[in-house]
């Protein structure tokens, strides 16, 4: 009997069982893009905005990007595209000088794309919503992949002629707002803050089609699950493996891979 085929590359013995039909996710299109937003407002909350105003710098100490909200619509004068309407939602911290007091905001990056989805005219209706069935439009899936973006610069300005800040005429999301541990200041005051980050992303159109693929055999796990439920503590510490290199530092340290280190 031959060796069982595992999850992996496939050597050329490995036969084929059966073509077995799948329903997936097709990708149509795809891009990619690395963007340095440049001056980007931040609305900091109430405590955060009282520092800012008695700062003379700031210094950025990190980005985390809280949520995208995506949408698809389709572009009439070219068939089978899309735009993509990407909304970044950005927790901002930061450093004032010199007083050295951590200060949070929000920040809201605005990106549109146009991919490739192909057409269709089919209404899919579904099981999965319960009694009443569901109705999907036929519209492309966008999927929008992206890490958190790099705190490059951050600045304080004077604002000369207050203006209507232009979050005022948005609607903020309560889990975005949630993500602050106080109020946000979304009128317009003395002082400004302004951010530059680099943001990483990769988008992509996606379809339910039908796929016929080779398949080998059922994947069944052949790795038992170890219980964690130890009665003796010794016996737990003896499947530990020692830390041998804990007590010899090796002679180079080598850097993990990473696009934060290029700063």
């Amino acid at each position: 009997m031959a060796d069982r085929v595992m999850p992996g590359p496939v050597n050329r013995e490995a036969v084929i069982r059966e073509a077995v039909s799948i329903n997936t996710r097709k990708i149509f299109d795809s891009c990619r893009d690395k963007d340095c937003i440049d001056d980007l407002r931040v609305f900091p909350t109430v405590t955060s905005q009282n520092y800012i105003e008695n700062a003379l710098s700031i210094r950025p100490r990190r980005a985390e990007l809280l949520y995208c909200a995506v949408n698809v619509e389709p572009i009439s004068f070219n068939r089978g595209y899309y735009t993509v309407d990407c909304t970044y939602f950005y927790r901002v911290t930061g450093e004032t000088f010199p007083a050295g007091l951590t200060v949070q905001g929000l920040a809201v990056f605005d990106k549109r794309a146009m991919l490739f989805g192909s057409e269709g005219s089919i209404k899919t209706f579904s099981s999965e919503g319960g009694a009443v069935p569901v109705e999907a439009d036929d519209l492309p899936v966008a999927v929008v992949n992206a890490v958190d973006p790099i705190a490059l610069h951050m600045k304080l300005t004077d604002a000369e002629c207050p203006a209507p800040a232009e979050l005022e005429q948005r609607a903020i999301p309560d889990f975005i707002a949630g993500a602050f541990p106080e109020p946000l200041v979304l009128t317009d005051s003395g002082r400004r803050w302004y951010a530059t980050i680099g943001q990483f992303t990769i988008l992509r159109l996606e379809r339910d089609t039908q796929l016929l693929i080779p398949a080998y055999e059922y994947s069944l796990p052949d790795k038992e699950c170890p219980s964690t439920d130890q009665d003796d503590p010794c016996e737990m510490f003896s499947k530990i493996r020692f830390p041998v290199e804990e007590f010899f530092p090796p002679n180079v340290v080598e850097s993990e891979p990473d696009y934060r280190s290029m700063l």
